[in-house]
């Protein structure tokens, strides 16, 4: 199986361990060894140190292969410990080791290093689970028995041996502590040897692990082993704002990585004039602010001012030359500094938040009802119910009448108008067919009688247009 920390769910490339992630599950300080697909020129000539790491990374140590057995990286072996075994992982073997023990300064040959006993068997290796089970234990404890002493120190991680016969306790103190009674304590309590080592606040950070500010894990958690010193004077060649929050790290000291980019900083910093801090032009004295190393751009300011004026470095040498012969040039000729990143453009809508009204919205979905409501009528009033003739006026038009009018919505509907009923023996006339000229079909009418009740519709008198005599 693979570590959480892998997408994939399978052992990563080069490690035969469950991963080499860098988190707690993996081993923290791997090593990648570059040179093991070289071929060999003479076996008898190789390295015979092996670099073992033991727990998960957190100390590393090299012993000597008496064995005639060949080990690869990630197999676990049993080396000699103190009065006893102890049992640790394969880390690095052949010609990369050498490299190593030349970086680290131990002699190859150096008959004080201890030997490797074997390859680990299942008794040891159970022996050595059952010890490392009781490590959480032991370091909540010592912490305990440390405060009833009043001791001014911190357990940091304890460590215990395969075989648990020795314990290794690892604490962080500012001042020096006298730790005679504390130890005797320790042996009754865990009834083992003890050893108790110092350690700073970076190597615990690096034992307990995290991710930095960058989103990425501590260095001293992964790979870095030797801390130089820090000071404040690297965050200013870079320019950075002395804020100690953002510049301290999880140890709470400044961070390592402040060094990494120095170096190139300073190089960068020898193009810059000195002691151009002041320059005198008419409008009064520039002040420097600021130093854009990357743009090559020194800023300044004028007095009784807060606009910044960046300047070139060749401009600044040829002010300083003027100075010197005492003349003041009239200004700076400030450079103007365009911005890599493409213009935003606004966007093509306007917010009316608050300028449309609601009622506006409302008259034109009323309106809109209306006008669906009108064009259903009339197909309504053309289709004459079943049984019942249509009737129509003899021109073809639909006489008039009372019961003709259809019933409208309250706000819409008309005043109606007193229609005079017919005289007494006048019939209704059938309806008569006119044809239409130009033989188009005839046009229906909009308003249609229907008869309600089984009678039938009465007619309108004609209307009598001829002057009455008097």
């Amino acid at each position: 199986m693979g570590c959480g920390s892998c997408g994939t769910g399978s052992s990563p490339n080069g490690c035969k361990s469950n991963g080499s992630c860098g988190t707690g599950s993996c081993n923290r300080m791997n090593a990648y060894d570059w040179l093991v697909n070289l071929p060999i020129a003479d076996m008898d000539d190789t390295c015979r140190v092996i670099e073992v790491s033991f727990n998960q990374g957190s100390r590393k140590d090299y012993y000597r292969n008496a064995t005639l057995q060949p080990y690869e990286k990630g197999d676990v072996i049993t080396v000699e410990g103190v009065a006893g075994f102890d049992v640790g992982e394969v880390m690095l073997t052949g010609e990369i080791v050498r490299i190593q023990l030349k970086k680290k300064g131990i002699k190859e040959d150096n008959p004080e290093m201890k030997k490797v006993l074997r390859r680990s068997t299942d008794r040891d290796v159970e022996l050595w689970k059952q010890n490392k089970a009781r490590e959480k234990e032991a370091l909540i404890r010592s912490r305990a028995i440390a405060k009833q002493l009043n001791l001014n120190m911190k357990m940091s991680e304890v460590e215990f041996q395969a075989d648990g016969k020795k314990a290794t306790f690892f604490y962080i103190a500012d001042d020096r502590v006298d730790f005679r009674e504390l130890i005797k304590i320790y042996a009754s309590e865990f009834k083992v040897k003890v050893e108790m080592r110092q350690i700073g606040a970076r190597q615990e950070a690096g034992k307990v692990g995290g991710i930095g500010s960058c989103g990425r894990e501590l260095c001293c958690a992964t790979w870095l082993t030797e801390f130089k010193s820090v000071n404040t004077a690297a965050a200013r060649y870079q320019n950075l704002s002395i804020n100690q929050t953002k510049l301290s790290g999880q140890c709470g000291r400044l961070k390592c990585c402040l060094n990494y980019e120095l170096d190139t900083y300073l190089d960068a910093l020898q193009g810059f004039p000195e002691n151009a801090d002041m320059l005198q032009v008419a409008a009064g004295t520039a002040t420097l602010i600021k130093k854009d190393i990357f743009k090559n751009l020194m800023w300044y300011v004028l007095p009784n001012s807060n606009k910044q004026y960046p300047v070139t470095i060749e401009r600044v040498r040829k002010i300083r030359s003027l100075n010197h012969q005492n003349i003041i040039p009239e200004e700076l000729e400030a450079v103007e500094v365009t911005s890599s990143k493409p213009k935003e453009i606004e966007p093509a809508f306007v917010d009316v938040v608050g300028q449309i009204s609601l009622k506006s919205l409302e008259r034109a979905d009323k309106k809109r009802r209306d006008q669906k409501r009108q064009q259903q009528q009339p197909k309504q009033l053309a289709t004459p119910q079943k049984g019942q003739p249509q009737q129509k006026g003899p021109q073809g038009q639909v006489p008039k009448g009372p019961q003709s009018q259809q019933q409208r919505p309250q706000a819409q509907q008309k005043p109606k108008v007193e229609n005079k009923g017919p005289q007494q023996g006048q019939q209704p006339q059938q309806r008569m067919k006119q044809p239409q000229k130009g033989g188009g079909q005839q046009q229906q009418p909009k308003n249609q009688n229907r008869p309600q009740g089984g009678r039938p519709p009465q007619q309108r008198p004609p209307k009598d247009d001829t002057p009455k005599k008097d």
